[in-house]
């Protein structure tokens, strides 16, 4: 019985590198045998079956021997994994010596393309795909400045220039960069925290694997900074990690088994091989009898799979409907449909809209766009709760602690006193201004969306040896000794600055 078997089912050797220590790992390791079950079973009649040879690793080291050994001893002809992107990108070179494709349902630094190599097939989405969106959401609310906190690795920076540009289209400023290593202690991290605290920006935004976020936003919250004033928009691979059933932001327990998206893109990526194999069998069968062939030229040597590129070019042809959504691979990796917005307070999450390449933000998929990026948007979209239980939206800055103040400069005449005057605080020692002429001054100033700290600097006007004149007080522009200069003058008020 077992001859009649193994005479009617092909046995294509594939090799799977996770790490079984993490969270993502672990739910995709469940999950890639959860669906060599169910694919099976819905398809009785197929006459190859994947033989999966699994292999733990948790760093490049490891990854680039693991696929030596799965390539060369037990002559796989395809490798799910790994789970890293820097991993990915030592293990994909490989595979493309051996002609063996390296399948990644987590490796989404934008670096990694099938351009570069074409046996690297990613099977989620690339992170640049959500930059857009990022964009789009903080455009929506009106904010002018951002502070980007991100992993100081391959995976974390990769994003960065992305974000940049989509922000640039939408003259939003990244104010300060800060990235982080994923193997920063306590003490580093809130240092990091402290420089985004001394900066004026409020709104900021995380992209980093959730052993690093975890880390962070629980010491954030110790220092006060999930609170009244701040926006906090992280990226789509850590909120794919969000527990809001935990105890703390984010689930840091390696241990949990809740299912993710890695886990559906791991799924689905089983379930395209498995069809891409059979569709290889049918479409030439006399090629899988001897599926490697040694490549001597190599040092060391590596067996070349016969079927691997014939795999490759059937995958990125597969189309179905799996558990993450429509699979469909443009140019070697997955294309996004939508992204959920999803609103994080305490231990609950709501859904506050989508985003699609089509129609931008939307309240709601497949219902008819108004107005494209406007504010009127926002209000079709579900309220969110902001940090600190605040119904009223961050205005997404701060006066700063410290760093420079505006310098200007305050003539002083008699005969004035009603449009600017300028009396010395005994204690402080500091200039303290009034008058029609400043307060038009500061209401316009209350209306940019960022805050300008000032140092009113007392010049006196006059006949006196003591005085100085109009032209002098000019000249101090000139010299960025002062920055900007108000003019009190009964006819017009003016403001003469530096730029």
């Amino acid at each position: 019985m077992m001859d009649e078997f193994a005479e009617a089912k092909k046995m294509v050797d594939v090799g799977v590198i996770v790490d079984l220590n993490s969270l993502v790992g672990s739910v995709a390791n469940a999950c890639i045998h959860m669906a060599i079950s169910d694919f099976y079973a819905a398809h009785p009649n197929f006459r190859t079956r994947l033989s999966l040879h699994l292999r733990p690793s948790d760093d490049v080291l490891g990854a680039a021997f693991t696929a030596l050994e799965l390539i060369n001893e037990e002559e796989v002809n395809a490798i799910i994994g790994p789970q890293s992107s820097m991993q990915a990108r030592v293990v994909m070179d490989i595979g493309q010596k051996a002609q063996v494709p390296i399948i990644s349902y987590s490796a989404t630094a934008p670096s990694l393309s099938t351009t570069q190599n074409p046996f690297f097939v990613r099977t989620a989405l690339d992170d640049s795909s959500q930059a857009k969106a990022i964009a789009a959401i903080v455009h929506l609310y009106e904010w002018h400045e951002v502070v980007l906190l991100y992993e100081d690795t391959e995976y974390g920076s990769g994003l960065i220039p992305y974000l940049s540009e989509e922000f640039q289209r939408f003259d939003i400023r990244v104010s300060s960069r800060f990235p982080v290593s994923p193997n920063s202690g306590n003490l580093t991290i809130l240092k990091k925290l402290n420089n985004v605290m001394a900066t004026q920006t409020r709104v900021i935004v995380v992209h980093m694997m959730s052993s690093l976020g975890s880390k962070l936003f629980f010491l954030a919250k110790e220092a006060t900074m999930i609170s009244e004033g701040y926006a906090w928009i992280i990226t789509d691979g850590l909120s794919s990690l969000l527990d809001p059933m935990g105890a703390d932001v984010i689930g840091s327990h390696a241990s949990s088994t809740k299912l993710n998206i890695y886990g559906f893109w791991a799924y689905d990526t089983v379930w395209a091989l498995a069809k891409s194999v059979e569709m290889v069998q049918r479409e030439s069968s006399d090629i899988m009898r001897r599926s490697y062939r040694r490549k001597a030229s190599q040092i060391p040597e590596i067996r070349v799979s016969t079927i691997g590129r014939s795999i490759r070019k059937e995958l990125v042809k597969t189309k179905f409907k799996g558990l993450s959504g429509d699979f469909s691979l443009v140019r070697g990796q997955l294309q996004s449909s939508a992204f959920e917005i999803i609103n994080v307070v305490d231990k609950m999450e709501k859904v506050l809209g989508y985003w699609t390449l089509e129609n931008g933000l939307t309240a709601e998929l497949g219902k008819p766009v108004k107005a494209t990026y406007s504010t009127s948007l926002y209000h079709e979209l579900k309220p969110p709760i902001w940090p600190g239980n605040m119904k009223a939206m961050p205005r997404g800055w701060t006066i700063p602690v410290v760093g420079k103040k505006l310098r200007i400069g305050i003539p002083v005449k008699p005969g004035f006193e009603g449009y600017l005057k300028v009396k010395q605080d005994p204690y402080s020692d500091e200039f303290i201004v009034t008058g029609f002429s400043y307060d038009v001054f500061k209401e316009a100033l209350a209306l940019l969306p960022f805050a300008v700290p000032l140092e009113p600097i007392r010049f006196p006007i006059g006949n006196n040896t003591s005085s100085g004149t109009y032209d002098e007080l000019l000249y101090e522009v000139k010299l960025q000794v002062l920055r900007l200069v108000l003019n009190p003058n009964l006819e017009c008020f003016s403001v003469y600055f530096d730029h």
